[in-house]
């Protein structure tokens, strides 16, 4: 990769992050995230897709050099959006369903610790399911159960992507592992999975919200029902 020898990744990066900074933007949207992390002020889609063309002007084309990229970018990012681009770089197709991916994929999760880094990583661990059940769907299970609230989101949302491909099977185990957790952002995550696998199948839903009512909360009812045109 030229020119990174003499500058981080990082740096190069925030050189071209520079020019498309919106005034005010930062302080707004660290505001709005409730982030100790700062933010440079570039709107999200702008983020992405400089770090696309970033990622080609830097020869990251196979997926071990854009794992590499996006492991170096999470590692040492000094703002948001240095997160953001990392993930938008682990989005190529060549990188889908690659389980050496896992352990960056972990951490944006443990590290991020946050909705927006969280829930970016959910299309990532649905392609890693559809390539490996075997593997990740017992993570899934294991982390539906695990000390740490934003494993137990991801376990939720990670099918939000995969429509006729959900594994329900897996979908009732981890939701059913977390009806009773009163934590906003889980029981916002368990109604927002059931509200989007509505999409495929209501009628599962409708039956899967029927059998769990009395152990679910006002706010997931009302996130599984939003769209099938019931009353909560």
């Amino acid at each position: 990769m030229d020119g990174r020898q003499a500058h981080s990744a990082v740096d190069l990066l925030t050189a071209r992050l520079l020019p498309h900074i919106v005034d005010g933007k930062a302080a707004a949207a660290q505001a709005y995230m409730k982030t100790t992390q700062p933010f440079l002020g570039v709107p999200v889609p702008e983020v992405r897709r400089i770090a696309r063309d970033f990622a080609r002007e830097t020869g990251a084309s196979s997926a071990t050099d854009r794992l590499a990229l996006a492991t170096e970018l999470f590692s040492e990012a000094t703002h948001r959006e240095h997160w953001y681009a990392a993930q938008e770089i682990c989005a190529a197709a060549s990188c889908r369903g690659r389980l050496e991916f896992l352990p960056l994929y972990e951490r944006m999760v443990t590290e991020g610790a946050w909705w927006d880094i969280v829930d970016g990583c959910s299309r990532r661990y649905g392609e890693l399911l559809r390539a490996h059940p075997e593997t990740i769907g017992p993570m899934m299970r294991e982390w539906s159960r695990d000390a740490n609230g934003w494993k137990r989101r991801q376990s939720m949302i990670c099918q939000l992507h995969l429509g006729e491909h959900t594994d329900t099977g897996l979908l009732d185990d981890v939701l059913a592992a977390n009806l009773d957790d009163p934590w906003f952002f889980i029981r916002k995550a368990l109604g927002w999975a059931l509200r989007q696998y509505g999409k495929t199948d209501p009628d599962w839903v409708r039956s899967w919200v029927d059998a769990h009512r009395a152990r679910m909360s006002p706010l997931s009812i009302r996130e599984a029902l939003k769209h099938l045109g019931e009353t909560p």
